[in-house]
């Protein structure tokens, strides 16, 4: 019978790197509050004796603000379990045993048998030991009447030690569930009475001086911290608050924010480009084989070219152009997470949500949305507020996500870079950073616009306030950053598109195949589309193709490009000259090109993030809001863009 253990603590305290190292899981873990936003369940065995725990949300107080920190509430009050591990942070004791008093406190009216043990587990006690911070865990222990166990969990330091805490002899393995000290032990065990006291398991513990209580007395977490703690160190905090100066100072914090931006496209765009031409010729080595062998198989030609030309090809192409970027971003993203920064940019970004009545922990989730949309809409459940929560979500896909990148950059380098004029004194991947991270600037002022919009109609509101943990800076673990930003992020959005790609392929194939009149069905939907398209500055195909392009951005412009060229498949197109000279041959200018990056950067959410929306909200009204809101920012700006550069070009 495997024990359970309600694991539980302050947000930001390593709670989910001490379930992961007891587990050998991989749950996400970050240097910011809020990270753990459900129950998680693991395994793990000590010696022969199984457990199961269950990583619970942050909790700042057991006077609850949100549904997170209600759902631990509730479980560590309601559920059944034999272990409380409580998990604190050895730089801020005191913190933690004020959450251990409302712990104690909320399971000590439990029926006798329903008392777990209370196991207090002091994280980071290397980052306390590089402040001068020392503590003296016999004072803790002796105090507390508990188990406490010092750990460094990043290191896999202390957890032998609470293993073995765990693995200790308790009263349920016996039926056991507390006797008082005076009881002898053969009265109180159900072990054989030819067992004598000393061989009791729980000899010491029921002696008049018993080794360990269940849960700690009443005691006062001021004194105990002050008792426990001393300080070698004055003023240890200095460092971390020049920075703070620094990084969240009403002018240098957002300066830095746009220069940090700027760095990791830079980097994103230089890096990407050897990996993605690798793949790309990798890719399309191996589909000249696979035309080779269906040949060789005889299968049927339309067979043949609709797995191949359609199903095989589009994944291939989304592969090759979405794995690179996403390899380097989101490694350069997570570095910035352990460095404990996206909790100051909330911080920075916190007085422009707060005026827009919306939430500044919204910052958070857009900046996860860089990446993927429905990795952000998920991010929104840290926010507490039902209704700013909701603001979250439906300007989520705002802010462009890591798909789009690709088609903005090539408006960039086709028509942008060619008309800035500066591209001879400035390099050029620093020149296209720095115009990516202008649209990405324009997408976080549409956010605050839509919020500000949004809190005045369907969402009114006031404002709610909300704790934000500026954490401590830690050095990132590189390797496991690498780690887990390729398989916790880089896979898994790789995995969703090209599980969206391969229908897609196949349907974008028959739609260029089938004809209707010796015309393809795919230019009977762009030239139905097409006067709506040159309202906006576009035409009928680029319209279709963003149409096609729901299951993933990163197939807008092969779609295009195929049916400009009538290929019935998506074609190469890696000469820049070639493609500037095919778009302009079909009426791109300048207006089409601003256009084309404006509805990038703001039309429907794919379909991931939309089914992740409705998962969310619960609401199929929340999720056609969602989808809309964007588009019809997108569909007025192309608009209006379109008539102002049509007057003066």
């Amino acid at each position: 019978m495997k024990r359970r253990i309600a694991l539980t603590g302050n947000p930001n305290v390593g709670k989910s790197t001490i379930f992961n190292a007891l587990t050998n899981l991989h749950q996400h873990t970050g240097n910011w509050a809020g990270v753990t936003v459900s129950c998680t369940t693991g395994y793990f065995s000590v010696e022969d004796r199984g457990f199961s725990i269950v990583d619970l949300p942050g909790i700042y107080s057991f006077d609850v603000r949100s549904a997170e920190e209600a759902l631990t509430r509730d479980f560590i009050r309601d559920e059944a379990y034999e272990y409380l591990l409580l998990v604190c942070d050895a730089t801020c004791l005191e913190r933690g045993l004020h959450l251990l008093r409302q712990a104690t406190g909320l399971i000590e009216d439990r029926p006798e048998p329903e008392i777990p043990q209370v196991i207090l587990c002091v994280n980071l006690c290397d980052e306390a030991a590089k402040k001068g911070i020392l503590l003296n865990f016999s004072v803790l222990e002796k105090e507390l009447g508990i188990p406490v166990v010092p750990c460094c969990a990043r290191k896999k330091n202390g957890l032998d030690q609470l293993k073995k805490a765990l693995a200790k002899p308790s009263p349920w393995d016996y039926g056991f569930h507390g006797a008082s000290p005076e009881v002898s032990c053969k009265a109180c065990c159900k072990t054989s009475p030819e067992v004598s006291c000393e061989a009791c398991p729980f000899f010491s513990s029921c002696s008049l001086e018993p080794e360990y209580r269940k849960y700690p007395e009443d005691f006062s977490p001021r004194d105990l911290a002050s008792a426990a703690v001393t300080y070698s160190k004055k003023n240890y905090r200095t460092r971390e608050e020049r920075l703070d100066r620094i990084l969240t100072g009403s002018v240098t914090g957002g300066l830095l924010m746009c220069l940090l931006l700027v760095g990791i496209f830079w980097l994103t765009i230089t890096g990407a480009n050897y990996p993605s031409s690798l793949l790309w010729n990798l890719f399309f080595h191996l589909e000249e084989k696979l035309v080779i062998l269906c040949q060789a198989a005889r299968l049927p030609q339309w067979f043949m070219e609709a797995s191949v030309y359609g199903i095989y090809r589009v994944v291939a192409w989304i592969v090759s152009v979405m794995l690179p970027p996403m390899a380097i971003f989101f490694p350069l993203f997570t570095l910035l997470e352990d460095l404990g920064y996206l909790p100051r940019i909330a911080y920075n970004m916190d007085g422009a949500f707060h005026k827009c009545k919306a939430c500044g922990k919204q910052c958070l989730t857009m900046a996860m949305g860089l990446g993927c949309n429905a990795a952000g809409v998920v991010g929104c459940r840290i926010i507490d507020s039902p209704r700013e929560r909701l603001i979250a979500i439906l300007t989520n896909s705002l802010v462009p996500c890591n798909g789009r990148f690709p088609l903005l950059l090539t408006m960039i380098s086709l028509f942008f870079m060619g008309n800035a004029g500066m591209s001879a004194r400035i390099p050029a991947t620093l020149l296209t950073a720095l115009l990516l991270t202008g649209f990405i600037l324009s997408g976080i002022f549409a956010t605050l616009g839509a919020s500000w919009v949004l809190s005045r109609t369907l969402l009114k509101g006031v404002p709610s306030s909300f704790i934000l943990e500026l954490p401590p800076y830690r050095p990132p673990q590189a390797g496991k950053v690498i780690i887990r930003s390729i398989f916790d992020r880089t896979l898994f959005v790789l995995g969703r598109a090209v599980a969206v790609a391969a229908p897609a392929g196949l349907l974008i194939w028959l739609l260029a195949n089938v004809t209707i009149g010796n015309t393809s069905l795919l230019l009977h939907i762009s030239g139905f589309l097409d006067p709506a398209g040159r309202l906006m500055g576009l035409d009928g195909i680029i319209l279709m193709a963003f149409l096609l392009g729901f299951p993933a951005n990163e197939i807008v412009l092969p779609i295009i490009l195929m049916a400009y060229l009538q290929t019935g498949y998506l074609v190469e197109m890696d000469d820049t000259k070639a493609l500037f000279s095919l778009l302009a041959a079909h009426g791109w200018t300048i207006k089409t090109a601003v256009c084309m990056a404006i509805f990038s950067l703001f039309h429907w959410p794919c379909s991931t993030t939309c089914l992740t929306i409705k998962k969310e909200t619960g609401s199929a009204k929340w999720t056609i809001i969602a989808f809309l809101l964007p588009t019809a920012i997108g569909i007025v700006l192309c608009i209006l863009t379109s008539s102002v550069l049509s007057a003066f070009l």
